[in-house]
This record gives C-alpha cells, sequence and structure tokens, in this order.
C-alpha cells in the first residue's frame, strides 16, 4: 500500500483517477502549502456508523395504532367510489 501527497488543484483537476486510486488501496493526502487537509481512502473495508436511538423520545406511537381503519379509507385505497 503506498502514499502519494497532492496539491488542491492537482485533487480537482485527476479527482476520478485518484478515486480509482484510492479504491485500489493507495492513499492519498490532499492539501496546500505542504499542509494535508485531507485523506483519500478506500471505502471498502469501512463500517458505516450506527447511530442507535437517534430518535428515542422523539416519536409517539398512539394507542389505537393497529386498529382497523375506517370504510371510507379501506374504500379510497382499494380505488372505489362511495
Amino acid at each position: 500500500m503506498s502514499t502519494t501527497i497532492v496539491s488542491m488543484h492537482q485533487a480537482k483537476s485527476s479527482l476520478s483517477q485518484l478515486v480509482k486510486r484510492a479504491a485500489d488501496g493507495e492513499t492519498i493526502f490532499i492539501g496546500s502549502y505542504g499542509r494535508a487537509a485531507a485523506v483519500l481512502t478506500s471505502a471498502a473495508n469501512a463500517k458505516p456508523q450506527k447511530r442507535l436511538g437517534l430518535l428515542a423520545g422523539k416519536l409517539v406511537i398512539p394507542d389505537d395504532f393497529d386498529a382497523p381503519l375506517p370504510q371510507d379509507i379501506l374504500t379510497a385505497f382499494a380505488g372505489e367510489t362511495e
């Protein structure tokens, strides 16, 4: 696995090639004035962060949630007219 440092200008003009190289396992540092501002790496092994409980306490399920629907709504779902 190799490492490459590229300028912002070079990254803008050759982004698709840099992404392809990163997908192949190369780590690419992007920056300006000799300082890295971002790292481009392969996402093949990246796992999305799970955010459990994100909506805890923000949703309310009414007591009659699973009660039968009124006839007029059932008729509308069936595409019938009264």
